[in-house]
C-alpha cells in the first residue's frame, strides 16, 4: 500500500492521569511545520529521523514546558508518516496546553486507534498484527502476552497468506476455464484440487480447534469449584486467592451465588468460580444459586470436585455424569487436617488438601496447570472471535467446494465457493476490508494507538 497522506493528527500516547513522564504522539504530513511553531531547539524539518531534541514547548514567549522530541521520519515511522513524539512532565494541566497548543496550529485530535489504522493503511503490517497491537497493550498473563507477541510477529498471517495464495492459482485456473466455456476445456485437474482444498482443510481445522485454547489464554481458563454444602469450596476459593473473598461459616448453604475472581499460576491466568453447594433444598433463594452452580460446572474447562466423606464423593461421581467427557476433572478431598496421618496417605487419582491449613494447596496449583499444559500459545493460535468466525466460514466454503466436486457441477459453482473461501481468508488479514470492520476494530482501541 503507498502511504496516504491526510490531516495530521494528536493525541496523548502514555495513560491518562499524573505521572513524571507523559509522551504526545504527532502524525502526519505537516508534523514538522506544525510542531516547529510550538517548539524552541532543534529545526525539526532539518532535523534526521530517529533522534532525540531538548528544547522548550513555548506559547508565545510563555514556556510551557523543558521536552524531550523524538524524531521519525516517513516511511521509517510507525505510521510510516513523518512522526514525533514530545516526552513532556506529567502534569494533566501540561499535557491539556500542549495539545491545546497543537490543534490550534493546525492539528485534529486523534480518534480511537488511529495511528495504529494509519499504520495498517500505509502498509506497515496487516490486520491481524494490528488486532494483536491492542490484545498486546491488553495482556495480563505471560501467555497472553505470548500469543499476542506471536501474532504480532506474522506467524499466523504468513500461513494464512499461504493458503490463500495456494487456492488462488486454482481459482484462476477454474474461472479460466468459464472463459472457454464454449470449447469444453478442464485447465484444472479435479483431483489435484480435491486433494489442495484436503491438504487446505488440514491446516484450516486445526487454527479452528485452537480457538477454544486460545480464548482460554485470553481471557483466562474458568475452573468451577464443586461439591456438597460446607466441603469447604469457599475456604479453597479464599486460600487459593489468599484473600478473604468469600464468607465462610459452619452454616451449610451459605453460599447462594457464584463468586468468581481471578489469579495467575505459571503464567497462566485462571478464572476462580466458587459455587453454591450442590443439594436437593425447598430454600427459593439457594435453588437458585444450585441452579447457576450447574451452568457454572457445565461452562468451565476444569472442574474441582471438592468432597471431605466417601458419602459427598458418592453424589459427586452421580454428578459427574452431567459433564461434557470432554472437561478437565480433579479429585480433591478436603480437610485431611482433622483426620490424624492422612496428609502422608496417597490415594491414585485424587489430591488430598486442608483449604484451611493450607496443605496440599501448592500440588493442587500443579496439577491444575498440568491440565492445561495443551493450552499452549503458538504463532498459528487463533484468540480471536473475528478470525475464528471467517476461519470457520471459509472452511464451510470449502466443504461446499468438495460436494460440489463430488456432485460434478459445472466450473462457474466451484468459483463461486472457492471465492466464498477466499473473501473469508482476505477478511481476516485485511487483503479485503470495509470501512465499517475497520471502524469496529480501530474502534476498540485506546486513543493515542
Amino acid at each position: 500500500m503507498s502511504i496516504i497522506h491526510q490531516e495530521t493528527i494528536c493525541a496523548l500516547a502514555t495513560a491518562p492521569g499524573v505521572g513524571a513522564i507523559a509522551v504526545i504522539r504527532v502524525s502526519g504530513a505537516d508534523t514538522f511545520r506544525i510542531v516547529n511553531q510550538i517548539f524552541k531547539g532543534k529545526d525539526l524539518s532539518q532535523a534526521k529521523g530517529n533522534t532525540i531534541h531538548f528544547g522548550t514547548i513555548r506559547d508565545g514567549e510563555k514556556i510551557v514546558d523543558e521536552v524531550l522530541i523524538s524524531v521519525f521520519r516517513s516511511p521509517k515511522s510507525f505510521t510510516k508518516e513523518d512522526t514525533v513524539e514530545i516526552s513532556t512532565h506529567g502534569s494533566d494541566y501540561i499535557i491539556r496546553y500542549i495539545l491545546k497548543l497543537l490543534v490550534k496550529n493546525g492539528c485534529e485530535m486523534a480518534k480511537p486507534g488511529e495511528f495504529t489504522q494509519r499504520a495498517f493503511l500505509n502498509g506497515q503490517f496487516d490486520l491481524v498484527q494490528a488486532e494483536a497491537v491492542a490484545d498486546l497493550i491488553a495482556a495480563d498473563s505471560e501467555a497472553a502476552h505470548k500469543a499476542a507477541m506471536n501474532q504480532m510477529r506474522g506467524g499466523f498471517s504468513r500461513k494464512l497468506s499461504t493458503l490463500r495464495e495456494e487456492l488462488i492459482h486454482f481459482a484462476s485456473l477454474v474461472e479460466l476455464e468459464l472463459d472457454f466455456g464454449e470449447e469444453d476445456v478442464e485447465f484444472a485437474d479435479r483431483d489435484d484440487l480435491r486433494k489442495l482444498i484436503y491438504d487446505i482443510q488440514g491446516q484450516l481445522i486445526p487454527l479452528i480447534d485452537s480457538f477454544e485454547s486460545g480464548n482460554a489464554i485470553k481471557q483466562g481458563v474458568p475452573v468451577a469449584i464443586i461439591g456438597a454444602p460446607n466441603a469447604g469450596k469457599s475456604t479453597l476459593l479464599n486460600t487459593l486467592l489468599n484473600e478473604e473473598k468469600a464468607i465462610v461459616t459452619e452454616i451449610a448453604g451459605t453460599t447462594r451465588d457464584v463468586i468468581e475472581d481471578v489469579m495467575f499460576i505459571d503464567g497462566m491466568k485462571f478464572r476462580f468460580i466458587d459455587t453454591a453447594g450442590i443439594r436437593e433444598t425447598k430454600d427459593v433463594v439457594e435453588a437458585i444459586g444450585i441452579e447457576r452452580s450447574r451452568k457454572a460446572m457445565q461452562s468451565a474447562d476444569i472442574l474441582i470436585m471438592l468432597h471431605d466423606n466417601e458419602e459427598d464423593r458418592a453424589f459427586l461421581e452421580n454428578l459427574e455424569q452431567e459433564v461434557h467427557e470432554a472437561k478437565e476433572i480433579i479429585w480433591v478431598k478436603n480437610k485431611i487436617d482433622l483426620i490424624p496421618g492422612a496428609e502422608k496417605i496417597t490415594t491414585e487419582g485424587e489430591i488430598r488438601i486442608s483449604a484451611k491449613k493450607g496443605i496440599g494447596i501448592e500440588e493442587l496449583k500443579k496439577h491444575i496447570v498440568s491440565r492445561v499444559k495443551n493450552v499452549k500459545s503458538s504463532d498459528t493460535t487463533v484468540t480471536n472471535l473475528r478470525h475464528y468466525t471467517h476461519l470457520t466460514k471459509a472452511n464451510e466454503a470449502l466443504d461446499e467446494v468438495l460436494s460440489g466436486l463430488g456432485s460434478g457441477i459445472t466450473g462457474d459453482f466451484l468459483a463461486q465457493d472457492i471465492r466464498l473461501s477466499l473473501h473469508h481468508l482476505g477478511e481476516i488479514t485485511g487483503t479485503i476490508t470495509t470501512d465499517d470492520l475497520l471502524a469496529n476494530i480501530f474502534g476498540k482501541f485506546c486513543i493515542g494507538k
